[in-house]
């Protein structure tokens, strides 16, 4: 049975372009409840400034009550040294940091330029490293922009090189706009892991913008990806990217692998449950979902069995 690593990302990528700040004791309550429900990793948060980003504010304290809770890996997002220092003093288990292969969307998204952000990315490696945190850069607007559009291979490709040369231990493709398709992500895929080891490459983020989510997701799969990021109810996007939006959906997502036989260790009617909280803290917010409105297929206990 293949195992496959779900990686939530609701609480940081969703909450990030919520318009509500959800309260402190409902994140603690939502990181529970999916850890209960056997979600391993989470993205909790990101080290930005405040004034930026007012709703992860207090990813600190999040970072300190994930923690406490038994065999979760707690992962955040850093935009640069000085975040990657915060995280470092939160004591996460691994950090990220979103490498634009766009150059405009870098310059709005984290005011680098592609020279500026590999320096940038050795700085955060050295401090990971010498604290003996994962590091990963996420190779964001990967699959097109946009503000630029189309992103060309061979720029992903020169960009995932000078990154793990950088000191990146690991890569992930990010369909940061949604505008990925089966045979690119496949192509993509395929080029990076032979540029920088297939050992280098193993985590898929995608949006559902164009409905294309879980379809690229199988493509991955299909590929040797063994880590697929989403958020409970589709929720997030990117704030400097114009209509990116719709993470994939974490319940959708799992119950398309749990049907197909993968391994994810998530008990889907737990997960379903986990909503009413996101929902209750985010009267406003709209989730998404097929699974969580059709509900379970009589069959879905033994399907994947055969």
């Amino acid at each position: 049975m293949t195992q496959i690593l779900v990686s939530e990302v609701g609480p940081r990528d969703g909450l990030q372009s919520t318009h509500r700040i959800m309260p402190l004791e409902a994140k603690k309550a939502w990181l529970k409840a999916e850890a209960e429900a056997g979600v391993r990793e989470i993205e909790v948060g990101s080290f930005v400034p405040p004034s930026l980003l007012p709703q992860l504010a207090d990813t600190a304290e999040v970072v300190a009550f994930a923690k406490t809770i038994p065999s979760l890996n707690v992962v955040a997002l850093v935009p640069n040294a000085k975040g990657a220092a915060r995280a470092v003093e939160a004591a996460v288990h691994g950090i990220s940091i979103p490498f634009s292969m766009s150059e405009t969307h870098s310059i709005k998204n984290v005011r680098k330029t592609h020279a500026e952000m590999i320096d940038e990315i050795a700085e955060v490696a050295r401090i990971a490293g010498e604290a003996g945190i994962h590091f990963a850069v996420g190779l964001s607007t990967a699959f097109g922009c946009t503000i630029e559009g189309a992103v060309p291979e061979d720029r992903v490709i020169r960009l995932a090189e000078a990154a793990v040369r950088a000191g990146a231990k690991e890569l992930s493709l990010s369909d940061t706009t949604g505008y990925a398709d089966p045979a690119q992500v496949k192509r993509m895929v395929r080029k990076v892991k032979a540029a920088v080891g297939d050992e280098k490459l193993t985590t898929l983020h995608l949006h559902n913008t164009r409905g294309l989510g879980l379809a690229n997701a199988l493509a991955g799969l299909e590929e040797g990806i063994t880590t697929l990021d989403a958020s409970l109810g589709g929720i997030g996007g990117c704030p400097f990217a114009p209509g990116a939006s719709g993470n994939i959906v974490t319940e959708d997502l799992v119950f398309m692998l749990n049907s197909m036989g993968c391994d994810t260790g998530i008990d889907l009617e737990k997960l379903l449950k986990v909503r009413d909280i996101v929902a209750a803290a985010l009267p406003e917010e709209p989730l998404y979902g097929f699974t969580p409105d059709a509900g379970l297929t009589l069959d879905y206990t033994t399907r994947g069995k055969a």
